[in-house]
Parts: C-alpha cells; structure tokens; sequence
C-alpha cells in the first residue's frame, strides 16, 4: 500500500502546525463516547495523541506507513499508546465494535467517487455499536476560494508551499504540497452538503448534527461543514 502522504511524512506536523482549532472538538466527542475510539485517516497522530493522553483507547489506522511511524514516535514522546493499523478507509482492518468513528481534517475528500463514499460510510456503519455515531468535517469550497488560490504557489508555513489547481467541473482539487527537501500531489473531491446529508441517510445513518464550524454554530452556508450522525439501528426504514 502507498500513499501521497509517504512522500511528506516527515513534513506533514510543520505543514499542519497552525490547525490546532479541531483537536478540543474531536477530543470533547472522545470523551463524550467514552472509547475506544476509531480514527480513520490518523496520520501523524495530531488528534489520536492528545485523545489517548486523556486516558482513551485510540485504534488508528492510515493508508501511509510512512505517517505511521511518525505518528509512533509521537506517541512515544507523549507517553502514550496508540493503536497503529495499515489499511484503507473503505476497508479498515478492524472488527472491534466501537462507540465512536471520527475521520478529521477533511480525511472522507480522499474518496473520490459515490461508490468510494458508499464503502466508506458503510465500513463505519459496520465499526459502529448500535447508536454509535460517526464524527467527521469536509469543506465544500467557495468561489472567493479558488479564485484566490487557483494555480498559484502559496507559502502555507515558513518554508512549506502549496499550489491548488481546482476543477469546478469535475468538483477536485489538486494540492501539491513542497517543502526544502520533500513534495507531493493528491486529490481531493467534494460534494455539496445536501449531497453528504443525502448519502450519510442512504448509507444507514441519521445526521444529528451539521455545524458550520468546530464551534458547534450550526451549519448556515460556508466553506465548512462538520458532521455527527448516528447509527440507525438495523431494520428501522
């Protein structure tokens, strides 16, 4: 297994040294379930870390070996235990029953199809105890946005670049991501809100919440949509 993300193990903590605002939000949904916990998407452990420095079992799992052993080592530091798995979001290697499922920072945009969508959501539906809910944020960006950043290189931290090049059309965004020594280029595809309500719907789910931001407002319009939707139990229409 390889991921875009192998590439910038090492540079993704200084790339994402600003994004800190989500950490509160996932670790308060942490403590409300109670664990353990299941992150898709881990990576180098920004939000797996702080969780299980709370006293909650993390079970993480990463398509990048290379975020992995980052994320290893970051646990290690901190003096706590992670639960470290290769695998995929639409297949993750787990088969405990969980009472919560969060995929931070926008992790689901690396689904690029309906049928990527599908499998995911309905790997999270299996993950999940009856009435276990899954936490996750996505954006849907908007035209001040694009114009704003379209095909040019922006320095998103000292030393650390971004260039974006958005297909309106096709609804992608290309991101290649540089720094001094290391570069990379993945993609990411986004839907409307309407289209992630309709598809959590289909996909076993009740939406519980939908807010415009990690403050918990609710979601009015905006870039941002970070969603809570619970298990429907099995055999309710």
């Amino acid at each position: 297994m390889s991921s875009p993300y192998d590439a910038i193990a090492e540079l993704y903590d200084p790339w994402s040294a600003s994004v800190v605002e989500d950490v509160g939000f996932y670790l308060e949904e942490a403590r409300r379930a109670g664990g353990p916990v299941v992150e898709l998407g881990v990576g180098t452990g920004r939000i797996a870390v702080p969780i299980a420095a709370d006293g909650i079992r993390v079970i993480g799992v990463d398509s990048s070996r290379g975020m992995l052993e980052v994320c290893a080592r970051r646990a290690a530091l901190a003096g706590v235990s992670v639960d470290l798995r290769l695998g995929d979001l639409r297949e993750p290697p787990v088969r405990e029953r969980v009472p919560l499922v969060i995929c931070p920072f926008r992790s689901m945009l690396h689904m690029h199809t309906d049928e990527d969508r599908r499998r995911a959501l309905a790997a999270v539906e299996t993950l999940l105890r009856p009435d276990g809910r899954f936490v996750f944020d996505v954006f849907t960006p908007g035209a001040d946005d694009i114009a704003q950043t379209q095909d040019r290189w922006l320095e998103r931290e000292p030393g650390i670049f971004e260039l974006a090049r958005w297909d309106e059309t096709a609804r992608t965004l290309t991101l290649t991501v540089r720094g001094p020594t290391d570069e990379t280029t993945m993609a990411l595809a986004w839907l409307s809100t309407e289209e992630w309500h309709t598809l959590l719907e289909r996909s076993g789910f009740e939406v519980e919440a939908c807010y415009g931001w990690l403050d918990r407002k609710p979601f009015t319009g905006g870039d941002d949509s970070i969603w809570i939707a619970r298990r429907r139990p099995r055999g309710n229409p």
